[in-house]
This record gives C-alpha cells, structure tokens and sequence, in this order.
C-alpha cells in the first residue's frame, strides 16, 4: 500500500530563542549542515517508498514552508494550511481526508518537522516494520528506545510481543517525575512516545469518528468546499476555528483497542532545549559544539551559535551562548529550560525579539532591518529573481532605493523605470509603487524609508501575486 508522509510543521515554540521565534520556529532553522529540519525531514524519506509529503503549517508560516519545499524539489501543491492551531488530532484528519479526496486510501506516516534522527536507515526500517501492522488495520505508533530517565517525555507502555517486530500497546502514561522514570528504564517496558504514525487514513478517521465524532464533524465540514490557492490549500477558517483542540493522543491512540507501537533506536531527539541539542551535535576534544565564527581559550562543554559576529570565550565551561543580529542568550547548559522567562518577559515589556527576527522572510525574498532612529529605517531587502513586490502605498513614509546588486524595475504612479547598480529613485509619500526583479540574479538595495510612523502595517495593497490584497 502507498504511503504518503504527513509532516507538522505547526507550532510556535520559544524553547531555542533567539533562534526560535513566533515567524521563525525551530522547524525552519539550520541547525547544522546546508538544511533545515523541514528539509531533514523531508530528505530522510528517500530510502522509503512514498509520495511528495503533505505538510501541515499555519498562514503566518505558508511562504517559508513553500520556500523550503521549493528549495528542494519537493513543492508539488501539497501544503495544507491551519487558519488556527488546533493540536495534532485535527491536524491529521485534515491530511487523512486529503489523502481519500485524491482517491487513494493511503497509508499515512505522521512525523514532526522538528526532530533530529541520526540514523536515517534505522527509521526507514522501523517504518516498513510498521507498514505490516498498519496494513492489517492497526494504529502503530513508534517508541523510542529510552536511554536515560527523562521526565520531559510521555511514555509508552509495551504489552504482548507480535509475531512480526513491535508490541501491542499496554498504556500510555503521562511525563513521570525522576524516580518514576528510573523505574521505566529499568523495566526496559517503557519507551518515549515520539508522536510519529502510521496507519491507513480510513482507519484513522474511523477511530477519530468513533471517540471525538465534534473533531470528525468539524474538520469534514471545514474541506467541504477546501480552495487551491498557488501551492495552499485552504480550508474554511469558520470551521475549524469550531473545533476542539486536542492532540492524537487523547483523541485516538488513548481509546483505540488497535494501537501498536514499533521500537525506533536511531538517535531520535526532540530538540527540546539547548542543552538537549549540545548531547547529540558532535564535540570537539574540549567538549565545546560551535556554528559560525567562535574562538575558544581554556573553555570546555559549551554550546555556542554565531549567526553574524565574532563570538570568544575565555576560562568558562557548560555554558550556551547563542549570538543573533537582534539578541544574544548566555544560559548554564544546566538552566536553558528557563529561556522561557526571558521570552515571558519580553511579551510582557511589548518587545518584538520573541516574535520575528530582524531578517524578516516574504514570498518575493527577505528584508533585514539594518538600523532605525525616531523618524528613519534602514533595510537591505532582497527580491528573487522574477518575483515581485505588490503594488502598494504608504500614508505615513516616503522611501529611497539604492541598487548595491542586480536590475530593479520600478513603477512609481504611472512610471515604470528600470535602475541598475548604483542607481537610485525616490517613492513620495503616498504614491503607489512596486518593485520587481526582472533578472536572473537577486536583487539586492538598500531602503531608507522617512516619516512620522514607519510599521509594516502601514501598507496599502492594490494588486499582489501571492494574494495579500
């Protein structure tokens, strides 16, 4: 039976702040190596039999999801788009119904788009391990080979062994506390609960409309009439707004008298923290992990991330220094999980830190603030080859473009002009305009906008190509 993967890239957490952010979670960073945890996702797929992926993310998120896709090859219409977040039950009914509304009752493989998995061939053999309990009609979830007593995990109990690899499943148990899951891994009964599947879609909607019939109603009502819009598909935000939230767990897998689990030992991890990401990333001699430009002298066991700068330590050890263009964390590897009162603080001030980057991403390329006064702001914004801007205007700014790279063509009220390196033009305040880069190359310039309020919101839009109007 064909399998088509089922990929959540939802989610907004601020557990890797500053890298994480509201626009920028941790499913879309580049951790390490040329791609990002989508994209890992996504690739480690390969070695298995399957379709293009569905994947599963928010409006805020489409462009960047479409983005990565396309970055690899793998954009084929398939991004299905949560108006709200509604935890993963839902979430995978939407995929479920998608997969039988294109006529195939496929097998349906639920993974995370933020998860680390060291050995792509261990997973590839768990799944078609899985694919003999699935295609009997079974729920088969996959449990990862516990390795410490972790308490930041739920975990899985396993019952009686089957005649084929895995084991029925016996309970699924809540976060334990330290002596509790001592006990776990002793046992050698208990696995972490990874919140990857695999099941046939009819199954799984059978299951769904059995224990959560609101669940079932609301999603089927929400793609009753779903809308293509470019690579998206839409459902009926009226709909799924309605309803309820709750994750596969408590929906399906808690009830179900068919759930399996299949032991998964690849060196899977979460990347639930800092710290978490330091045990699994490999280490120099001194212990330390580094990305980017860092110098180290008569430091030990630290986790440092340079995006942009220079980043040197000096006689300090178990420390995570993360270094961004717009905030720098410094946190004992012990304590990383409190970032979360630094990112608490930073809502409750009205900061923007925790919410997007100063390298911000749109469907046409990306802007980086590069300074701002009372009355000014300065961006080096790039336009991809062939994209363009939509034609718009501002009430409260004027702005000035300085081509450093490329070919602008420019329309300014009923001018279209074409500008090259070097060159430069003027958009008064309150003229429609648009930028679009005609080349084959990126387009790179630099923008000083002037005036009284200088927010993104303060755009008009009277044509767009990617539907923002």
């Amino acid at each position: 039976m064909n399998i088509i993967p089922v990929i959540m890239a939802g989610g907004n957490g601020s557990r890797l702040w500053p890298l994480s952010r509201v626009l920028y979670p941790k499913q879309f960073l580049r951790l390490e190596g040329e791609h990002t945890m989508l994209q890992e996702t996504v690739l480690r797929l390969t070695g298995l039999v399957c379709t293009a992926p569905l994947v599963i993310c928010n409006e805020d998120h489409r462009f960047l999801v479409a983005e990565q896709l396309r970055a690899i090859n793998q954009l084929t219409g398939n991004i299905i788009l949560e108006p709200v977040g509604r935890n993963t039950a839902p979430a995978i009914a939407l995929a479920a119904m998608t997969a039988l509304a294109q006529g195939e009752d496929a097998l349906l493989l639920v993974l995370a788009a933020d998860h680390v998995i060291r050995s792509p061939d261990a997973f590839i053999q768990a799944v078609q391990a899985a694919q003999v309990h699935a295609d009997a009609g079974k729920l088969v979830t996959f449990g990862i080979v516990a390795t410490a007593p972790e308490t930041g995990y739920g975990y899985i109990r396993r019952g009686a062994a089957l005649a084929q690899p895995g084991y029925t499943v016996a309970q699924f148990v809540e976060k334990p506390d330290l002596d509790t899951a001592r006990h776990y891994l002793e046992t050698g009964d208990y696995y972490w609960n990874s919140g990857m599947f695999l099941f046939r879609a009819s199954r799984y909607l059978a299951e769904l409309k059995a224990f959560r019939p609101d669940i079932y109603a609301a999603c089927e009502q929400a793609l009753g009439n779903p809308s293509l819009d470019m690579d998206f598909v839409r459902v009926d935000k009226t709909a799924f707004m309605a309803c309820p939230d709750d994750s596969i767990d408590y929906a399906v897998m808690e009830k179900t008298q068919d759930a399996v689990v299949v032991p998964l030992d690849a060196g899977w991890s979460d990347v639930g923290s800092w710290s978490s990401l330091w045990e699994i990333s490999p280490k120099a001699a001194d212990g330390n992990v580094q990305q980017g430009d860092v110098l180290y002298h008569d430091s030990h066991n630290n986790y440092v991330y340079a995006e942009s700068a220079l980043v040197s330590l000096v006689g300090v050890e178990d420390l995570v220094v993360i270094q961004t263009k717009d905030a720098t964390l410094v946190a004992h590897r012990d304590r990383v999980q409190e970032v979360k009162k630094i990112v608490d603080s930073l809502k409750r001030d009205g900061r923007t830190e925790h919410h997007v980057h100063r390298e911000v991403y749109r469907p046409w390329g990306k802007f980086d603030g590069i300074d701002k006064g009372e009355r000014f702001q300065v961006k080096h914004i790039t336009v991809k080859p062939g994209e363009k801007l939509s034609l718009q205007m501002h009430h409260h700014r004027a702005e000035h473009w300085i081509v450093v790279a490329g070919t602008a063509k420019v329309t300014c009220g009923d001018t279209v002009s074409l500008l090259t390196e070097n060159q430069s033009t003027y958009i008064p305040l309150g003229q429609t305009h648009s930028l679009e880069n005609p080349g084959k190359i990126p387009l790179e310039l630099i923008e000083v906008q002037s005036g009284t309020y200088l927010g993104e919101d303060d755009i008009v839009r009277f044509e767009d190509r990617y539907g923002r109007t």
